[in-house]
């Protein structure tokens, strides 16, 4: 009876071999498919990353030059209605942005802008870095966005009188009426723009902004602010870069 049980086991073996196999395929198969499905998932939500850099110019204004150099003691006010509290400015920066759902930037970026003014080294230094977020859209190889930038960041006031009335003599001994400020400040800087693709991976960058800033003053040279103070001089900026990396879905 044991030899027939023993030989009836051996002759069954072999047919449950293909079932194990069979149910391992499949196993194998489901954990495959899993898999191809995670990665499409993260794909359609993670859609590419890029960075650059971005040359600027623009137009700085203010409504009064003690503002500019925030400086109350600049000198008389006729003397101080001929100083400038407008300029030129220009500079240059960079930004790294990741891709989602083909429609959203998300980064971070920050720039330096110069205003030189009096021809005598004065000049407003801006200094600025924040988070942004824009949304986009495909229309071909052009892709226009809008968003907005939200930061921190400090003016460095430098004025340098002329020799008109900013010198002074006493004797041998000549007092030049200059000051240095440094303003911390937080803003928000909404802009739009468009990025022209020139293949996958490069595209030019061109973007039109205007800077909010809000901050406080701790100088002696003029009077305390709070935070909530709109600070000047502010005004547009137009950006040119290029931007490199996974522009686009493919």
């Amino acid at each position: 009876m044991r030899k027939i049980i023993v030989l009836l086991v051996l002759a069954l073996l072999p047919l449950g071999l293909p079932a194990q196999e069979q149910e391992a395929d499949a196993s194998t198969k489901e954990t495959k498919e899993s898999k191809e499905k995670k990665n499409k998932n993260l794909k359609a939500v993670f859609t590419g990353f890029s960075g650059g850099m971005m040359l600027h110019g623009g137009y700085l204004f203010s409504d009064d030059p003690t503002k500019v150099f925030s400086n109350t003691g600049l000198g008389s006010r006729e003397y101080v209605k001929g100083l400038p509290k407008d300029g030129f400015c220009y500079g240059l920066g960079g930004a790294l942005r990741a891709h989602f759902i083909n429609h959203i930037h998300l980064g971070a970026e920050g720039f330096v802008s110069t205003m030189s003014m009096m021809k005598t080294g004065s000049n407003v230094r801006t200094a600025w870095g924040g988070v942004l977020c824009d949304f986009y859209t495909d229309w071909g190889k052009v892709r226009p966005l809008i968003g907005m930038t939200v930061g921190g960041g400090a003016m460095r006031r430098l004025y340098v009188p002329d020799q008109a009335e900013g010198v002074h003599y006493e004797g041998d001994t000549t007092h030049y009426n200059a000051s240095y400020v440094k303003t911390p400040f937080f803003f928000m800087d909404p802009y739009v723009g468009l990025e022209i693709g020139l293949n996958n991976h490069m595209a030019v960058i061109i973007r039109i902004d205007y800077m909010l800033p809000f901050g406080t003053s701790i100088s002696n040279l003029a009077e305390n602010v709070k935070w909530s103070n709109f600070m000047t001089p502010s005004g547009p900026r137009l950006y040119v870069g290029i931007m490199f990396g996974k522009l686009k879905q493919e």
